[in-house]
């Protein structure tokens, strides 16, 4: 790999961008791409299958074998509300490898203790996630109940390029939801990417078995197992 690259590539990883690295194995030509870079060409077709299976491959492209090595970031999952539900669904996430944030403005809530090991902050959902930057390797899962701290959260996560969208709450809290969404100018495409209400049906009842619900949700989104 030539220095150049390779200083490009640990900048990237560094700052937790996907990127492909692409080398024609016959000239050894090698070119980085950043996640979504490459469009509309068959080359752009196999780096989105590679980003989305998590795994390098070589392609045929034009008769001419091509590496495309892959460098995702880590699979992650940000949190908007510190309630209990959230501290069995941060330990869920982490065990099978999500990088777990939780935000929270109300202060009283994100105590350290509670979420070892976890990110906490304490702003405001939309300048959080503004900061977080959430990308197409990031779950976003409302858990608050209230619209003040919620609805601006679910603002920036629908035009974002998250795998997945999740809000707490019943039918008839959801139905307020979207009606406050259209209001707002959402579309009926945007606000359907919502799962809402969270998680898998499996009966759940205790918070732990509704975080196992949100979280086999999370991974089946992801694996692309949802209908």
């Amino acid at each position: 790999m030539k220095l150049d690259t390779l200083k490009a590539l640990n900048a990237a990883r560094g700052a937790k961008r996907a990127v492909a690295l692409i080398t024609d194995l016959e000239s050894g030509e090698e070119r980085l791409l950043a996640w979504g870079e490459e469009k509309d060409t068959d080359l752009a077709r196999h780096i989105d299958e590679a980003f989305a299976a998590d795994r390098s491959a070589t392609v045929d492209i034009d008769g001419r074998s091509v590496f495309i090595n892959v460098f995702n970031p880590p699979l992650r999952l940000i949190v908007v509300g510190a309630v209990h539900i959230a501290e069995p669904l941060a330990r869920y996430a982490a065990i099978v490898g999500y990088d777990v944030t939780i935000i929270d403005p109300r202060r009283a809530y994100t105590e350290a203790e509670r979420f070892p090991g976890v990110t906490l902050l304490g702003d405001w959902p939309d300048d959080a996630l503004a900061t977080l930057a959430p990308d197409h390797r990031t779950a976003v899962v409302t858990l608050t109940h209230d619209p003040k701290i919620d609805d601006p959260a679910l603002h920036f996560a629908l035009r974002a390029p998250v795998f997945y969208v999740g809000c707490l709450g019943s039918r008839k809290t959801h139905g307020k939801r979207v009606d406050r969404l259209a209001a707002e100018g959402f579309t009926p495409e945007e606000i359907a990417r919502i799962h809402g209400p969270v998680g898998l049906d499996i009966g759940a009842r205790t918070p732990q078995e509704i975080a196992l619900s949100i979280m086999a949700e999370v991974v089946a989104a992801h694996r692309g197992k949802l209908p």
